[in-house]
């Protein structure tokens, strides 16, 4: 990818110089590119505008880094191919005529998937405009005009939607670092730019229009690992409110594409926007580094209409006025005017002082209660917005809380916008505006929370034994079952601690008779059919039964219900159920699987009304409490529980517990394409699940994976290893956390410059933030690292880390090692080495490649010893391969 995105070596394929044609706006565009030799592929000329041109790619001299092909789409399968053969490393394809013409252009598409499979040639396109880079001179793009360089890169799906951003961009001068369209996708995707823009140092925010996110688990594997270090904004088209609420049916299908994008997005870092303005905005509010901790605005301005117009917007986007502390209103007393509000908002009134706008500020910045600022300018007779704009930055400077200005009016705030500018404090001409743009901040913040939390998986010993249900769903798919019984799905939920209601199952109405003596009446009864997904729907339910009498009329008519209403149905009797008397909530809790994210979560209100009431969250697994709390406040039903009055609330942590108990499921049981636990009844304090249906994916490969079910892995806790260094030092072998960043910092900052420079391979100038987040914020399924911890005394050390990188779309990986300068030569780095050739054999890799300092003789004698074999020697740096197959 480095080489195809900033190629030494160009090859034009279909090179012309006929005037409005592709070939001759590519020639004319890719000369432009300074320092770069361009070469013209076209049998039919010997040079083209003076650009040397060959028959073929084979028969261009030098290596070629990147090949632009505008040839037809019927041509372009073998063009690529001799691509490939000639050893290019990225082509990009403008030609158009491919999947989006139909059955003939996708047959096209697939012709070159065979083609290139096990190829390293990266392709982008087919039908993309190509890409441009201002900051490196770079146009390889149909476009004419390159815009000015800048730190943002824009990244769109549809060419038409990023030409038309781009322009709107370029008007309102902002600069780009990189820009693309996608086109079709068949190779390079979002996840691939995303790690090349995430390694670009002119590259600060990535933008992003999407239509359809491709390859979902590379796609929040890569937002995931660079989501920290720069700012990613997503505009993806949603759903209509009216689709919106058809989605939480009966039937499974509750959460709709865009509610489970909402929750990828957020469980990725990533903030999603609605509007082509708000993509911008949003990069210019989060490039400023200052993200709010809450929700919490102060709002000062000098015209009250101002203020009440911001109130409003807050509180439609759930944003909130801060309730000023008494210590601030004192300190605004002493500058205030003598008849100012002594409330939030804070008006000034028409003719405040620059130095009172800085005193406002200043105050509200050292009120604890004040997560951020939204101050507010109108014109008014004595205005200096100049001065207003100069004393709030002196007033803000060394705070990390954002301050956002709304600055009304023309020319006479110009210069006020260019201070703020400078200061990095982002301005809008509206309240609406300012109030949208520090919610986007809100949530960023929020969303970059979430990567904190990294789940683990089970540990074995405390794991419930599940063997035997894994059993139980290979006899019901054996049997031709595509869904679990009632009672078979509750055995299943019961077994992970997830509280259900009393039952007995009856195969007489004897049986049932007695099942109901020892439950006590009232009780419910349900008829039990394997293949019956909604027993209600035939009359197969009867709840509210009283009495032995009430009883026998029910079962006889129940079965008679079955029999006439799905006469093809096996049923096995009934399932009778003690009934709960008083339901102060019904809620539902579920799974479904999504045809690109995976298993997704669903929590919301239950019972019938579920489907007119649509109040749900989507989250994917797996989850904790706390990211189960973040999921469930985003309910109507789970504020209503936590205020209600005159009910009893469940313990503390219950519903959240009880949200994990699903993930560990989800988890744990990849056969399960859905779950629906509805109603989950809260009474009296206690929670219950009434019903419970689990329906299979008969498409599972037992084993193919360890989680295929997942796009967010869970911390591998089967990595977890304890051992000792030969003098007996306890050291515990476990993957890398988020929240080791302070131990590998303190690692890296006390090696030597040898072993520092061993593991990276250069010498490091600085250890900075985001290359500790990208060494630590990882995912766990593409990549992983082992630390080598140790206790001294409270204090706990990381001693030495391996790691394991995957190679995008190839079974191969890459390894990296270092161990502390005290820690070498006691078998540390072997073992850490060891463990990491295991992980590669369980991710079915047939290779492993390393880069050794071949002046480091101990290292190089280590991976000898683990069967390791030097294939190269290049600038002093040695390549290690070990075959695994």
């Amino acid at each position: 990818m480095r080489r195809m995105m900033d190629p030494k070596t160009i090859a034009l394929i279909g090179a012309t110089d006929a005037e409005g044609t592709v070939g001759r706006t590519l020639v004319d565009n890719l000369t432009s590119s300074p320092n770069r030799k361009v070469y013209g592929v076209n049998p039919n000329h010997d040079a083209v505008c003076g650009v040397p041109c060959y028959p073929s790619i084979a028969e261009v001299p030098d290596e070629v880094d990147l090949a632009v092909v505008a040839t037809p789409a019927a041509t372009v399968p073998g063009v690529l191919q001799e691509c490939a053969d000639a050893g290019v490393h990225g082509a990009v394809v403008v030609s158009a005529g491919f999947a989006e013409t139909g059955a003939e252009g996708l047959a096209l598409e697939n012709e070159i998937r065979t083609r290139l499979k096990g190829s390293k040639m990266r392709v982008l396109g087919p039908n993309s405009l190509g890409f441009l880079r201002p900051a490196v001179g770079l146009n390889a793009s149909l476009l004419h005009h390159q815009p000015q360089p800048g730190s943002i890169a824009l990244i769109s799906q549809s060419a038409a939607i990023g030409t038309g951003m781009l322009d709107w961009a370029t008007n309102a001068h902002v600069g780009f670092s990189f820009f693309t369209s996608m086109g079709g996708m068949i190779d390079v995707d979002f996840a691939d730019l995303i790690d090349f823009l995430g390694e670009d140092r002119y590259t600060r925010s990535i933008l992003i229009y999407m239509d359809n996110v491709g390859d979902a688990h590379r796609f929040m594997s890569a937002a995931r690992g660079f989501a920290r270090s720069k700012p990613i904004i997503v505009l993806k088209p949603g759903e209509t409110a009216e689709s919106a609420r058809a989605a939480l049916t009966h039937t499974g299908s509750w959460a709709g594409d865009d509610e489970v994008y909402g929750a990828a997005f957020k469980r990725a870092g990533v903030l999603r926007v609605h509007e082509i303005g708000d993509l911008f905005r949003a990069a210019e509010v989060l490039d400023s580094r200052r993200t709010p901790s809450g929700p919490n605005v102060a709002v000062i301005t000098n015209a009250g209409g101002l203020g009440l117009m911001a109130s409003a917007a807050l509180k439609a986007t759930d944003g909130r006025l801060a309730e000023l502390a008494p210590e601030t209103i004192t300190a605004l007393d002493g500058v205030m005017p003598a008849h100012w509000n002594r409330r939030n908002p804070i008006d000034l009134l028409a003719n405040a002082s620059g130095e009172q706008f800085g005193a406002a500020v200043k105050a509200c910045l050292s009120d604890p209660e004040v997560n951020g600022i939204i101050v507010m300018s109108a014109p008014q007779a004595n205005d200096d917005a100049e001065d207003m704009a100069h004393q709030v930055v002196v007033a803000m400077k060394g705070t990390h809380k954002p301050v956002i200005s709304v600055l009304m009016g023309g020319q006479n705030v110009l210069s006020a916008r260019e201070i703020f500018k400078a200061a990095d404090i982002p301005w809008y001409t509206t309240p609406e505006a300012a109030v949208r743009a520090y919610m986007n901040m809100y949530e960023y913040t929020l969303n970059l929370e979430l990567l904190y939390e990294t789940p683990a998986e089970l540990p074995i010993d405390v794991a419930p034994p599940k063997e035997n249900l894994k059993a139980m769903i290979r006899r019901a798919v054996r049997d031709g079952h595509a869904m679990l019984t009632e009672a078979e799905s509750k055995r299943l939920i019961a077994t992970y601690g997830f509280p259900v209601v009393e039952e007995i199952a009856a195969h007489s109405v004897e049986e049932a008779l007695e099942a109901a003596e020892r439950i006590g009446y009232p009780v419910a009864l349900k008829i039990v059919a394997p293949n019956l997904t909604h027993k209600s729907e035939i009359g197969g339910v009867a709840l509210g039964v009283i009495s032995a009498a009430d009883l026998r009329e029910a079962y006889a008519r129940i079965i008679n219900n079955a029999l006439t209403n799905a006469p093809h149905t096996v049923t096995d009797g009934v399932v009778v159920e003690r009934m709960v008397r008083k339901v102060d909530f019904e809620l539902i809790l579920g799974m479904k699987k999504d045809g690109q994210f995976g298993s997704v979560i669903v929590f919301g209100a239950g019972g019938v009304a579920a489907e007119g009431l649509a109040d749900f969250s989507v989250s994917l697994p797996p989850l904790n409490e706390t990211l189960a709390r973040r999921m469930m406040e985003e309910t109507q039903v789970y504020r209503r529980i936590q205020s209600s009055i005159g009910t009893v609330p469940p313990k503390s942590g219950q519903l959240e517990q009880l949200l994990t108990v699903l993930s560990n499921i989800v988890v744990d049981f990849p056969e399960i394409a859905q779950i629906t636990v509805n109603p989950v009844v809260i009474s009296e304090g206690e929670i219950c699940a009434v019903d419970a249906r689990i329906i299979l994916d008969t498409s599972v490969v037992e084993g193919a994976s360890v989680h295929p079910h997942l796009v967010v892995s869970p911390y591998p806790t089967r990595y977890v290893t304890p051992w000792q260094l030969p003098d007996g030092t306890e050291v515990l072998l476990r993957p890398i956390r988020p929240e080791d960043e302070p131990l590998i910092l303190e690692l890296l900052e006390t090696v030597s410059e040898a072993t520092l420079r061993g593991r990276f391979h250069s010498n490091v100038a600085a250890i900075t933030h985001d290359m500790l987040v990208r060494l630590t914020n990882i995912d766990y399924d593409r990549e992983i690292a082992i630390v080598a911890e140790i206790g001294e005394g409270e204090h706990k050390r990381i001693i030495g880390a391996s790691r394991l990188t995957s190679e995008a779309n190839r079974p191969a990986g890459e390894f990296a090692v270092i161990v502390h300068d005290d820690f070498q030569g006691r078998g540390l780095g072997s073992k850490l080495m060891d463990i990491i050739v295991g992980i590669a054999q369980e991710k079915h890799h047939t290779e492993i490649v390393g880069y050794i300092d071949a002046t480091n003789h101990k290292m190089m004698r280590v991976a000898e010893s683990l069967g390791f074999v030097t294939v190269g020697v290049d600038d002093g740096l040695a390549t290690v391969r070990l075959t695994l197959e």
